[in-house]
């Protein structure tokens, strides 16, 4: 699913997200949504949102 709608993503979705110190490389980090952080319905690059890990990343993927 798009990670680019504030719509398609909730507080307990698993998703993959790039980290600020990852956007270079891509590399995909997995974790559970704890709070979305973008307040706009729609980014671009990705809906930013924080882990249950406590990690924030923008969304790229939703995998439930």
């Amino acid at each position: 699913m798009d990670g680019t709608k504030r719509i398609n993503i909730k507080s307990g979705k698993t998703v993959n997200i790039v980290l600020k110190e990852h956007q270079r490389t891509g590399e995909l980090t997995w974790g559970i949504v704890r709070d979305i952080l973008t307040k706009s319905p729609q980014h671009p690059h990705g809906i930013k949102v924080r882990l249950m890990s406590g990690e924030v990343g923008r969304v790229k993927e939703i995998l439930n």
